[in-house]
């Protein structure tokens, strides 16, 4: 045989073994296995921190400067990086993500436009780019004030060391800097100030106001992924001792707990703190009359706030004249938590009725389904146009028309983003998930538990929380859309499309399934809080999470992960065929007899896309005989096979039961439990549920169900829990499904 021959045979006979094992890939009950990574002895198989699992240490002294004239902040730091990975480090990689507003940046750069079909006047504005934002850099210093000459990439800087930095030790850097703070109403930004021009004032919301170390990690090495405005942060966890100096008549909320309160509150402010913190309701550490004269005039002097706060992951503050203050203990174990509201006069009365209510309605659900909230203080800051989240302080929106008067559409939204971004302590600011690398982690995991929040709020109205995300039937126009516009959940966050239902609504609604439909909350609570516990104040990954899910439950969901979130398949269970087989021993004419070949036999399913009725087929059957004879040997064979069975088959068979053989087809390809309900003759019901694996073979299967009673009715997912995009094909008999309209 020729060479040529010999290598087109062999070639052949690979691409037959790549078909063959593509053909076996497509098992849905495929488990995991080269999707997650390897376990080792700093991630385990069963999803806990490994005996040598280890996380590096920062810690900040920072002080900083706000101008409010030139709307500018100034600072120092003092930096101290511990390495407590096992490799020696040559470099330390530093985030700097005001320079995503700097004019040159990645960010503006990758951006696109389209103006064929309007555009709306920010994107028209931000062409523009005249903002001289960015990270101006003083110095960069050792701690014996030595320049370090960094190397900058955007928003990155690489801060190269004399001496590799050996486990264990630690080194310190000094950095001065300063910037032009962004007004967030004009070009956006997750922190930046708010002006009010009737009384000449500002409302401050600072983040990202410092350079901060990047995470290096066992699973990513250094997470220097460039900040395109996205895709969030992650940073590894340390204490901060912070100063922020600024006109004297300004308030100040921030991460961690005030140090010197004597010499920026008043005595009066005071005592209503330690009243707040044994109230059953909000108190008000500054009114708004009190507030309304403070905006009136500007002091020429300035003060210093102190704060503290330990084993935190980052550090956000906000400030203004303008601030209304109120407050409310929250017990906590044997601690009391103080949850605050800091807002304007703009945000009333929306806000002195709901913010604060719904600070302590948060802690207390997501602890009960996770851990105790381990703060001092929790904040809630009323800023237009943004929901943004830090340790102990976040920045929600939420206002009243100039009326104050607001829909429910208003006030539901601004209930729902304190709740959302309150919870974003838990995810990720405690179990600290990468937002840079995988978004679902921090974000879809807090709007399940927000959902779950959301459930137990009660205000004067009576009704249920209108909740956006988490229940079932709201994925489902997402799922069902073209899907070369719908990513995997596995998928980085600047690569995401539909950004929001992605990361946000379909890992929600995922969890609520898996609670509420497959393993049921008591297996779901107690794996999930584990999850929480094992992971917090730690940087999980998704397999820890995926490996602990199921290691607390003894429930195989690789095919639930699979499907849910490493493709883009969606739920489409038809319920193909009903037919009513009867047993009947009496007239042999009617007798029909099944071929044991023919019955093992694979049968092809029709799909029932446009057809309008589904009618009963009836058949009947014998189960003494399974082969086909004439009618003849039937009848001379009966009476003895009948004769030789036991007296507990013949009950069986002298029993009046109804048997119906449901056909169905998995259509959008992600497998789910089927769900049914049995309404029968006499006006009563029955919900059935087998489980996922009822799929394991094919996509097309047969369910012969027997009862007592005859059917009239079979609804698959009466109460649309599985997010299935197709009702349609979901009863028997069928009906036109009404084309919902606006």
């Amino acid at each position: 045989m020729k060479l040529k021959n010999i290598i087109y045979l062999l070639f052949c006979f690979a691409t037959f073994q790549a078909n063959a094992q593509s053909e076996l890939n497509t098992n849905k009950f495929k488990q995991l296995g080269q999707e997650l990574p390897t376990p080792n002895v700093y991630r385990t198989a069963d999803g806990k921190p490994g005996h040598l699992y280890w996380q590096q240490k920062v810690d900040y002294i920072i002080e900083v400067k706000l101008d409010d004239e030139k709307q500018q902040i100034y600072g120092e730091e003092e930096i101290t990086y511990t390495n407590n990975s096992p490799n020696e480090l040559e470099y330390l990689w530093v985030q700097l993500d005001q320079n995503v507003r700097h004019p040159d940046s990645d960010k503006y750069k990758t951006s696109t436009q389209d103006f064929s079909e309007g555009v709306k006047l920010r994107d028209y504005y931000s062409l523009f780019n005249g903002f001289p934002g960015g990270f101006n850099l003083d110095y960069v210093q050792d701690a014996n004030g030595k320049d370090l000459n960094p190397t900058i990439n955007n928003t990155m800087m690489r801060i190269d060391l004399e001496q590799p930095l050996v486990a264990g030790a630690s080194t310190k850097i000094k950095i001065k800097w300063w910037y032009n703070i962004n007004d967030r109403m004009e070009i956006g930004g997750r922190s930046g100030y708010e002006y009010f021009k009737e009384d000449d004032n500002y409302l401050y919301t600072i983040a990202q106001f410092f350079p901060r170390m990047a995470v290096y990690s066992d699973v990513e090495g250094w997470q220097n992924k460039q900040f395109l405005g996205r895709g969030e942060f992650a940073l590894p966890f340390g204490d901060y001792d912070v100063k922020i100096t600024l006109p004297d008549d300004m308030v100040v909320g921030a991460t961690g707990e005030i140090q010197n309160k004597s010499e920026v509150l008043s005595p009066k402010q005071i005592t209503r703190l330690e009243q707040a913190a044994k109230a059953s309701s909000p108190v008000l550490i500054i009114s708004q009359e009190e507030a309304e004269q403070a905006e009136k005039t500007k002091s020429n002097k300035e003060k210093t706030w102190h704060f503290t706060a330990e084993n935190v992951r980052d550090f956000g503050w906000a400030a203004s004249r303008k601030f209304i203050w109120d407050a409310q203990g929250v017990p906590m174990g044997d601690r009391t938590v103080m949850a605050m509201s800091l807002y304007p006069k703009e945000g009333n009365p929306l806000w002195e009725k709901y913010s604060t209510k719904a600070i302590v309605l948060s802690l207390e659900v997501y602890s009960k389904h996770t851990f105790d909230y381990p703060y001092p203080v929790a904040y809630s800051v009323h800023a237009k146009s943004i929901g943004m989240e830090y340790p102990m302080i976040c920045f929600n929106f939420g206002r009243p028309d100039k009326d104050g008067k607001y829909s429910n559409r208003v006030k539901y939204g601004m209930i729902g983003v304190i709740i959302h971004e309150i919870g974003h302590n838990y995810f990720p600011m405690i179990v600290n998930s990468d937002e840079r690398q995988w978004t679902w982690m921090d974000e879809g995991l807090n709007v399940f538990l927000q959902y779950m929040t959301e459930k137990e709020w009660t205000d004067e109205t009576g009704k249920p929380f209108q909740s956006r995300r988490g229940p079932a039937e709201k994925i489902v126009n997402y799922m069902k859309g073209d899907k070369s516009n719908i990513s995997p959940i596995m998928t980085n966050s600047e690569s995401i499309f539909q950004f929001g239902n992605n990361a946000y609504g379909k890992p929600a609604t995922a969890l609520n399934i898996l609670r509420e439909s497959i393993m049921g909350p008591e297996l779901f609570d107690h794996a999930f809080k584990t999850y929480a516990n094992r992971w917090m104040f730690k940087h999980p990954s998704p397999a820890d999470f995926f490996r602990t899910m199921e290691d607390a439950s003894a429930v195989d969901l690789d095919w639930f992960w699979r499907g849910w979130f490493y493709t883009n398949n969606h739920v489409d269970i038809s319920l193909d065929e009903v037919t009513l087989y009867k047993l009947n021993l009496k007239n042999r004419d009617e007798i029909i007899v099944v071929d044991p070949e023919l019955k093992s036999s694979k049968k092809t399913k029709r799909k029932r896309k446009n057809k309008k009725t589904l009618s009963l087929n009836t058949k009947y059957f014998d189960p003494i005989f399974t082969e086909v004879k004439s009618k003849e040997d039937v009848n001379a064979e009966y009476k003895t096979k009948y004769d030789n069975l036991s007296e507990r088959k013949k009950a069986l068979l002298d029993e009046s039961k109804y048997f119906y053989q449901l056909d169905f087809t998995n259509v959008g390809g992600l497998v789910m439990p089927i769900i049914l309900q049995f309404n029968y003759s006499d006006d009563t019901s029955e919900i059935i549920k087998l489980p996922a694996e009822v799929w394991k073979k094919e996509d097309s299967i047969s369910k012969v169900f027997i009862t007592d009673k005859e059917i009239k009715q079979v609804i698959l997912d009466p109460n649309k829990e599985l997010a299935d995009t197709d009702k349609s094909n979901n009863y028997w008999p069928s009906f036109e499904t009404p084309i919902n309209f606006k």
